[in-house]
């Protein structure tokens, strides 16, 4: 009971601000309702409209093409911890400067990154300048990249989080295990696959998961920088759900896709766990 009596506040407002809510939206996805009307049932209809809406279905697309930046961002984090797990002159302010993305804000981001990617901005004049591009690209105006660029934008607000959970867990890995390592004669290669990245299997599962429900859960990065365009090419599964929910008042519609992205995570943060887990 005392266990329970701690819990209990935490459980009163996870209840009240996520499971009610989480539980109501979900029924609501069935329904037709509406703030003016009385609110009907009507099963699978809100669901068959969006799986029939193409930029709907084109969203979910591109919402599944974001996982393609989960092993960038993971490879990549867990080699700047083992970079900044040595010591080095000066290497808090190089890991300083590697979380600074994760406290900015979205808002501070988009603007800085807008002004890169505008075809006269910075990115193009150094691209330019080496001549490695003959004319500035339309990095956030091009259908055909503008989601890779945002991509980017979101993998580079991610790194340092990450960053920071891999070094926790290499400064956690007991010494004498590497050492012993050493006694007999394995190179710093073998020690890093035979020990280290066995001892970090715990934290790279989670940290997959959180980067694989991250990446589905794209919005913010949209909503900021190019608000879905050009040609609806940046919409994703939530951004479309915030569209027809809060932009066009179509809340049954929002709440169905909503669901969907919400059964996407789930199911994907089971096959992690089940291929991710930690062998004993």
């Amino acid at each position: 009971m005392t266990a329970w009596l701690f819990l209990a506040p935490a459980l009163v407002l996870l209840a009240v601000f996520s499971f009610w809510p989480v539980g109501y939206g979900s029924y609501l996805a069935f329904t037709d309702y509406s703030l003016i009307r009385e609110t009907h049932w009507v099963g699978l209809d809100n669901f068959r409209y969006i799986f029939g809406n193409e930029m709907f279905v084109s969203g979910l697309g591109n919402s599944v093409l974001f996982l393609l930046m989960v092993p960038i961002v993971q490879v990549g984090a867990l080699a700047l911890a083992v970079l900044v797990n040595n010591r080095l002159p000066g290497i808090r302010l190089f890991r300083a400067a590697f979380y600074v993305p994760v406290v900015t804000t979205v808002s501070v981001v988009g603007i800085m990154w807008g002004f890169m990617f505008h075809e006269q901005g910075a990115l193009n004049y150094v691209l330019m300048a080496l001549r490695l591009v003959d004319a500035p690209v339309g990095w956030l105006s091009d259908e055909r990249i503008a989601l890779f660029a945002i991509m980017f934008v979101t993998m580079w607000r991610g790194l340092g989080w990450y960053m920071v959970m891999y070094l926790a867990a290499l400064q956690a890995v007991p010494q004498d295990m590497q050492e012993a390592a050493l006694l007999d004669g394995a190179n710093r290669w073998q020690r890093f696959w035979k020990i280290t990245v066995p001892m970090l299997r715990p934290t790279i599962m989670v940290c997959s998961i959180l980067s694989v429900l991250a990446a589905l859960k794209a919005y913010q990065e949209v909503d900021v920088l190019t608000q879905g365009g050009p040609m609806n090419s940046t919409f994703t599964a939530l951004y479309y759900a915030y569209d027809q929910g809060l932009k066009h008042l179509k809340l049954p519609r929002a709440l169905a896709a909503s669901f969907v992205v919400t059964l996407l995570c789930i199911a994907i943060a089971l096959v992690c766990l089940r291929y991710l887990k930690p062998r004993r």
